[in-house]
């Protein structure tokens, strides 16, 4: 079954798991921007980095007939110091028009501070004035929760459109809280954190599968570029149909992912 990896962190990853995604059917992928497993130390690095994810990276997937697609931000981890913050932002507008950049993301929180609130609202201020998507990290599980409510107050006082937003990494006990609140919900597949397959089955079936995607969110950790369509045989295990594996794994990222116009598969 074709499925789209709407968060992989493919920088991250060797070639021969772009060949393992196509080989399982994926059709596309999305790379936000992130943390490179250290805190980078200029703005060139940031800069250099957007290269990387708006040049060579659709080049490589290129070879695989995998369309890839990018988000551009600073990451929390690396927003606590606020003026570099802010130097970084003033040069992602010059990435804005390559014709793979979906948006900004992956913005949010880390450690729920004051600093990481005041970048990740430039942030938004920025993908409202371009008028842009944007993906949101939520905190790990010990400040998942005060972050996400933190994150979900913060766009509601933006007036951001919802429907143009997805919140990553939600667990059973935020998804409620964004899916109520009119935003999507990202679960992200991970062998040792986050949701489990049979996690993400079980909240799929708890808050419905409207305004929801899977993904990898694959990086230089523990992680699993073919978690995507391994779930969908889990799904399959428990008796889903075809047409709705094909709804989480398809439709739902293709309809969301589809309001940026750079989007095409």
């Amino acid at each position: 079954m074709n499925y789209i990896e709407p968060h992989a962190h493919m920088v991250s990853r060797t070639t021969a798991d772009y060949q393992a995604m196509a080989m399982a059917g994926c059709v596309a992928i999305c790379e936000p921007a992130f943390w490179a497993g250290f805190d980078r130390g200029s703005v060139e690095g940031f800069r250099d980095y957007y290269r990387q994810l708006t040049e060579y990276e659709p080049a490589r997937a290129k070879k695989f007939g995998i369309p890839h697609f990018t988000w551009l931000c600073i990451n929390p981890k690396e927003a606590e110091d606020a003026g570099f913050g802010r130097e970084v932002l003033s040069i992602i507008p010059d990435f804005l028009d390559a014709p793979t950049v979906l948006g900004i993301g992956e913005i949010g929180l880390n450690k729920n501070t004051k600093n990481e609130l005041a970048i990740f609202e430039e942030h938004v201020a920025l993908a409202v004035k371009h008028d842009l998507p944007i993906l949101i990290h939520t905190p790990h599980l010990e400040d998942k929760l005060k972050g996400t409510r933190l994150i979900v107050d913060s766009l509601k006082n933006a007036n951001v459109d919802p429907g143009r937003v997805i919140i990553d990494h939600v667990e059973e006990h935020t998804a409620g809280i964004v899916l109520d609140a009119g935003f999507w919900a990202g679960m992200t597949l991970y062998p040792e954190s986050k949701c489990t397959p049979g996690r993400a089955i079980d909240i799929l079936e708890t808050f419905g599968n409207e305004n929801i995607w899977m993904n990898s969110a694959c990086d230089w950790g523990i992680s699993d570029p073919l978690a995507v369509a391994k779930c969908s045989i889990e799904m399959k295990k428990r008796q889903y149909t075809p047409e709705l594996i094909q709804k989480v794994v398809f439709d739902n990222p293709k309809k969301f992912l589809s309001q940026s116009p750079n989007f095409r598969i």
